[in-house]
């Protein structure tokens, strides 16, 4: 049955772009200019929608006041929020609001498919999630990676690429953003599907033992080797050795690498001849291996033979609209481990904690904690109180005398580590401007505007909506549309102002006599 997607803009480009997005993935579009429309729409064919993409900033009813008369009316119908240039703590107050994702401007079409695909499953209660903790010698696929953001998307579109040849690829990326996961998928997806997939930790190994571990030994090779060993690369034979934190191998160690990724043979410890192998080699670090090999602890040579296709994964903190899509999916998957007799969800404001906080440790902190939580969960929700060590660290969340986290985000709070993609500009008092004409010019440049004059009174009204128009004249570089959106003001009305104040919108920071 073909879904029906409700927009609501106020900017009809806008409108019409996300209409040809939706209508090209095969769905109904129905387009709305406001919050108040949308509600009209919901009034006349509510039964038929199942997706709402709602934009933030709009007159009349703006997002966020939409999002609480759905939830005021008991609409269950989930809501993709768009966010231009809001910070995290925009998203955050959306999804405290009850949305179900975001999507950050301009969308891209891959981008807008996905949230509406995960939109879609939540409307139509699709069960089909993997339940229980995946084996580590089960196949992964390239549609078992669960990702939403361009980013991520960018990740396992030169993946797929990789999986067609037998290329060297090296993954970089922090620790725990999935890099494991990511060539297991590339394996699945290529000619060696059905072939050995064998992991090595270089880091994990100790330095003595790491040739004779990835390039075997025979027996009687050194005093203790009562046994003849195969190694990791004839393991490999015919399918793929993943080497994992390949940074740590020793020099030595990546002397016979690079033999055996240049000749494919291998020398085994206490062999007569070298051995022919046929590897597909896939490495992965968290280091900056060009600065390894500057700094002499990783061969040149061998960089440039394993690095041919390098894939950077991002971590999760700059991929946060991942997150959402990500809890849901580990809730899912460990409420089905777990056995629980009712289905699990996550309310909004623990979705808005999560997504709130920066994840060091990435993917892998994160199905933790999801972990965690779900074997303590003594409801059907999981909510912000279940988890209290993430509340701590997230700024405007606290912990009270009885356990209970409260929510007081201040504006600009959560910006400092954010895309310039998700930051607002901060309002702040300063004590050091007296005017509109002494504040316009650094206010513009800082993106700061004063909310106190120096003789620490509150400015006029008029004054600081005046510095706001000129500061978004700048910021916008003069696209009247694009600034009277952000205002949440109609272009006439916008017209109207700046023949009041004197702007000229060609030259905003000029005083016009």
């Amino acid at each position: 049955m073909t879904a029906h997607i409700l927009v609501i803009d106020d900017d009809p480009v806008q409108r019409r772009l996300l209409k040809n997005m939706i209508e090209r993935n095969g769905y109904v579009a129905h387009m709305a200019e406001n919050g108040r429309a949308g509600l009209d729409v919901l009034d006349r064919k509510g039964g038929l929608i199942n997706v709402i993409l709602l934009d933030l900033m709009m007159p009349e009813m703006n997002g966020t006041a939409f999002l609480e008369v759905l939830a005021e009316r008991e609409i269950t119908i989930p809501v993709v929020v768009q966010t231009g240039q809001g910070g995290i703590e925009t998203v955050v107050m959306a999804m405290r609001a009850g949305a179900f994702d975001f999507v950050v401007k301009p969308v891209s079409p891959e981008r807008l498919s996905v949230a509406i695909g995960n939109a879609l499953k939540l409307d139509q209660k699709d069960g089909r999630g993997r339940h229980g903790r995946r084996h580590r010698t089960e196949a992964v696929h390239f549609d078992d990676i669960v990702s939403a953001s361009p980013a991520m998307l960018r990740v396992i579109d030169l993946a797929r690429r990789a999986a067609q040849s037998n290329i060297p690829v090296v993954l970089e990326g922090e620790s725990g953003v999935g890099k494991e996961m990511v060539a297991r998928a590339i394996q699945a997806a290529s000619d060696r599907a059905h072939k050995p997939f064998v992991t090595v930790n270089c880091g994990a190994i100790p330095h003595n033992l790491v040739e004779s571990i990835l390039f075997g030994h025979e027996k009687g090779a050194f005093t203790g080797a009562t046994e003849r060993h195969t190694g990791k690369f004839m393991e490999a034979d015919g399918g793929t050795l993943f080497l994992d934190e390949i940074g740590d191998l020793p020099l030595d160690v990546q002397v016979k690498l690079l033999r055996a990724v240049q000749q494919g043979e291998i020398e085994t410890i206490g062999a007569r001849f070298p051995q022919k192998v046929n590897v597909r080699l896939i490495s992965a670090t968290n280091r900056d291996l060009i600065n390894e090999v500057k700094e002499g602890r990783f061969r040149e040579d061998l960089y440039y033979r394993l690095n041919v296709f390098p894939i950077t994964i991002p971590a999760l903190r700059k991929r946060k609209e991942d997150i959402p899509v990500l809890v849901r999916s580990f809730v899912q998957r460990f409420a089905g481990e777990q056995k629980l007799a009712t289905p699990l969800t996550v309310s909004a404001g623990a979705l808005a904690l999560l997504t709130a906080y920066d994840w060091p440790g990435n993917i892998r902190q994160l199905e933790n904690a999801i972990f965690r939580a779900v074997v303590l969960a003594q409801g059907a929700e999981l909510d912000v109180a279940d988890f209290p060590q993430i509340a701590t660290q997230v700024s405007g969340y606290a912990i009270t005398d009885n356990g209970q986290v409260t929510w007081d985000i201040e504006q600009g709070s959560a910006n400092d580590d954010m895309p310039s993609d998700l930051r607002l500009p901060p309002v702040y008092p300063d004590f050091s401007r007296s005017s509109v004409a002494d504040a316009s010019v650094p206010s513009l440049v800082e993106g700061a505007i004063a909310g106190i004059d120096r003789g620490g009174h509150v400015r006029k009204l008029a004054d600081v909506e005046e510095e706001l128009i000129r500061f978004a004249l700048k910021f916008y570089h003069g696209q009247m549309s694009q600034v009277a959106r952000k205002l949440g003001i109609g272009r006439s009305t916008l017209y109207r102002k700046l023949k009041d104040y004197g702007i000229d919108p060609e030259n905003p920071l000029k005083e016009v006599a």
